[in-house]
């Protein structure tokens, strides 16, 4: 079985689905993370809330307010 943060590590500079609470989803490529907080930092990113779509350049995504991960 992998451990959270070699599967999060190994996902570095791949692109990551991140739901967060209130049902916000973010899709990019993880740039990079912090290990006490995991906290994220995403780039190339789609920016879902319900039907609206954004795009941005980089988002930072506080990491206590992360649903899930997927690779």
């Amino acid at each position: 079985m992998e451990k959270p943060l070699k599967l999060l590590h190994a996902s570095l500079n791949n692109r990551v689905i991140v739901e967060l609470r209130g049902g916000v989803q973010y899709q990019g490529v993880l740039d990079g993370y912090d290990v006490p907080h995991m906290n994220l930092v995403l780039k190339n990113v789609d920016e879902q809330i319900k039907e609206k779509k954004t795009k941005h350049e980089k988002v930072i995504v506080r990491g206590d307010n992360i649903i899930y991960i997927s690779p």
